[in-house]
């Protein structure tokens, strides 16, 4: 569905946060026969509708929202308000359209676009495909699930949108380049379970891409795409595309397929998961027309200058000696078990724990057990005592309660030996106490600098 198809029809905006604003700016101009924004119970999101805002779109919320929702054709939904949501059933049930403002914006620049998804890398990836394409040359702009909302993108040659599950779910068009990082289960409160995750998720390829790059190392990614025929899969990671192998001087180099390209050294960041996104994002750029081989030189330069995101794995000096850990986007276990990796040879504390959405921790027992990894895992809430109980039979695993983030530093000092990591690594999102991750890492930092001697 594109915007011109909203012309003369009834529709509500779901949510009043960057995603309603940027979609009642757009919709506005559409000529509908009504438009109005509702929302179903306040929330830190929200924005304060008055203006030029309540004038194109009047507010409803509460039980006033649901009856106008009766009277609806179309809904636009910003990514949190969940399939299962009973209001999204019931509109669905007398036939309602419910779509995106993702999906709109994408119905019209999808030829231009580099789509990015996947339960964790997707950030990371998106962010360098975004400086390997400038790099190279291909002036684009970055927005999506990451900074700008879609419906609210500056025109511009090519663009590279992170897109979260919610988003890939309502795309009735997939993006000219659909790239996905890696498949756990994730956000089943919002879909209703395992499956439905994973169809919502790879629906960023299931309509016209014309290549699908994804992590060729990722078993249930490869497996969940074999059972998708007709798809022009492009695998990174392996040795006949995009993989890191020993150079010509021994030491670790990013190769396309039998040509080196540069040092493994070049890339800052920390992990061999690291590598791999950057493996995608080379396959994704190449997918989108640029020749990595021909212009390794640029492409090395733009990884030697591309410094990471904020609160993925970033160091914090601290004068006790100890290094403290900002990783407040990783929000499901495989994140955190990555993080761990990097830092399992030194004296280590772990803050987890965060909004409970059902995701399986598993996955993160198994990898403490069977590594034999020594820690002491600080649990917050609300997940946190879940996961501690979990875990608290392992015996080289030591378990502690923290009542918030503040405790848990201080409790990570007093756990955590001279010279070790006090990681905040929480495998869980951060709504329900904090506003969204880059809140809950201000409240780590305050905790760092409150708690210091």
């Amino acid at each position: 569905m594109e915007l011109r198809e909203l012309r003369g029809r009834r529709v509500a905006v779901w949510g009043t946060g960057r995603e309603g604003i940027a979609a009642v700016e757009a919709i506005a101009p559409a000529g509908t026969q009504r438009l109005i924004t509702v929302q179903d119970s306040a929330n830190f999101l929200a924005t304060t509708w008055t203006g030029h805002l309540a004038e194109a779109a009047p507010l409803f919320a509460g039980e006033d929202a649901h009856r106008e929702l009766a009277g609806i054709d179309v809904i636009v939904r910003s990514p949190g308000i969940p399939d299962v949501h009973p209001w999204i059933v019931e509109h669905r049930a007398r036939g309602g359209v419910v779509t995106s403002g993702t999906a709109l914006w994408m119905a019209a620049h999808r030829d231009r676009t580099v789509g990015v998804t996947g339960s964790k890398g997707k950030s990371t990836t998106s962010s360098l495909v975004h400086a390997l394409l400038t790099g190279a040359g291909r002036p684009n702009e970055l927005g999506g699930n990451i900074g700008i909302a879609a419906l609210a993108m500056p025109d511009a040659p090519l663009y590279v949108m992170e897109l979260s599950a919610y988003q890939c779910a309502d795309l009735d068009d997939s993006p000219r380049v659909a790239v996905v990082t890696s498949l756990f289960p994730e956000h089943l409160d919002w879909f209703g379970g395992e499956e439905a995750y994973y169809r919502g998720k790879l629906n960023i390829a299931m309509h016209g891409a014309s290549a699908v790059v994804y992590n060729g190392h990722d078993a249930r990614l490869a497996d969940e795409f074999a059972r998708r025929a007709g798809l022009p899969l492009i695998a990174a990671g392996l040795p006949d595309g995009f993989h890191v192998a020993p150079g010509p001087d021994g030491e670790r180099w990013f190769f396309r397929a039998g040509e080196p390209l540069f040092p493994r050294a070049d890339l800052a960041l920390l992990g061999r998961h690291n590598e791999g996104n950057l493996c995608v994002a080379l396959a994704a750029i190449e997918a989108a027309g640029v020749d990595c081989v021909a212009s390794r030189e640029e492409l090395a330069a733009a990884v030697r200058g591309f410094a990471g995101l904020e609160h993925r794995l970033q160091p914090i000096a601290d004068p006790s000696g100890l290094t403290f850990v900002d990783d407040s986007l990783s929000t499901i276990p495989q994140s955190t078990i990555h993080a761990i990796e990097n830092f399992a040879d030194r004296p280590l504390s772990v803050i987890v724990g965060g909004d409970d959405r059902g995701v399986d921790y598993t996955p993160l027992r198994d990898y403490l057990r069977e590594n034999k990894i020594n820690a002491t895992l600080i649990g917050i809430p609300d997940s946190g005592p879940m996961i501690l109980s979990l875990v608290a039979d392992l015996p080289t695993i030591t378990v502690v309660s923290a009542a918030d983030m503040h405790e848990a530093v201080r409790l990570g000092r007093e756990h955590t030996a001279p010279g070790g990591v006090v990681l905040m690594s929480p495998a869980a999102a951060s709504y329900g106490r904090y506003d969204n991750y880059a809140h809950r890492s201000r409240v780590f930092r305050e905790a760092i600098e409150a708690t210091r001697p």
